[in-house]
């Protein structure tokens, strides 16, 4: 556990970017969390889980529900792709219950949901998992598009990365995205990496973490995001945040940069793996 008290899971399908560095004044949106009394934090981390309860889902929310018990998390975060195949129809989808309400039913995970939007969850009503109804419905839930969670030890930020890939506008085959409050696009992205790069920079936290639902590269068959090395990977940098891959299994040391999952071969593979990681900083 580190000093000061990370404990890192890790489940099958996430992207995450970690970093050292020198309270953000940002215009994205900004969360609190305390850590525990001890100066101690534990979270799980899972993407890629919206299938009713198939597709092994209700296998890993047990195994979730027995971690998360051992190391009495704080929270969990999810990188999205919250709802196959097309996200949600609206705040009245039974999917909702279905893939989320009735399957974390654990105790242990009865603690907030902090999530990010995947480009599955693009391809129904984005607003809908937005909307504080669901927050109503299940007091877990949180989710914006991009946003800030201080927890006091250390700041995540999440980011929106769907709106990044050319590929979801100009060939989304037989799929429609929902692109409102996207459009127009280019300033959407202009503001968004200035609000990132301005909550990097202002950020005093000792550890970042950044959260988005595309990797920037990948040994699966998605390969390499360009848009996200052209065009997010150089404020990471800026940010001294030092780009380095490793997969979910057979980690060892410590990490600037965690990156796994994003594609369904890894997710497959990684799907009964349940990894704990302890960070030690110097």
């Amino acid at each position: 556990m580190f000093e000061g008290g990370h404990r890192l899971l890790f489940l099958g399908g996430l992207l995450l970017w970690l970093c050292m560095a020198s309270p953000a004044t940002s215009e994205l949106q900004r969360l609190q969390h305390r850590a525990k009394p001890d100066g101690t934090l534990s979270f799980l981390v899972v993407g890629d889980w919206g299938r009713e309860g198939n597709y092994n889902q209700s296998e890993v929310a047990s195994q979730m529900g027995v971690i998360g018990e051992k190391v009495d998390i704080d929270f969990v975060i999810s990188t999205g792709d919250n709802f196959y195949e097309d996200g949600l129809t609206g705040v009245d989808d039974p999917a909702f219950s279905k893939s989320f309400a009735d399957i974390y039913t654990a105790p242990s995970l009865q603690k907030p949901w902090y999530n990010v939007l995947g480009n599955h969850d693009y391809r129904g009503d984005v607003e809908a998992q937005l909307s504080p109804v669901l927050k109503e419905k299940d007091s877990r839930w949180v989710c914006f598009r991009s946003f800030v969670l201080d927890a006091e030890i250390v700041e995540f930020f999440f980011v929106d990365t769907t709106p990044f890939v050319d590929k979801y506008f100009t060939d989304p085959g037989e799929h429609k995205y929902d692109w409102k409050g996207v459009e127009p696009r280019e300033e959407y992205l202009s503001n968004l990496l200035k609000d990132v790069d301005s909550a990097l920079k202002d950020s005093s936290a000792k550890w970042k973490i950044v959260v988005g639902h595309h990797t920037i590269k990948s040994a699966g068959h998605h390969g390499v995001t360009v848009e996200l090395v052209e065009l997010l990977l150089p404020i990471l940098q800026r940010n001294s945040i030092h780009y380095e891959r490793r997969r979910v299994k057979g980690m060892e040391g410590r990490y600037k940069v965690v990156e796994a999952g994003g594609d369904e071969v890894l997710l497959r593979r990684a799907r009964f793996l349940v990894h704990e990681h302890d960070w030690r900083p110097s």
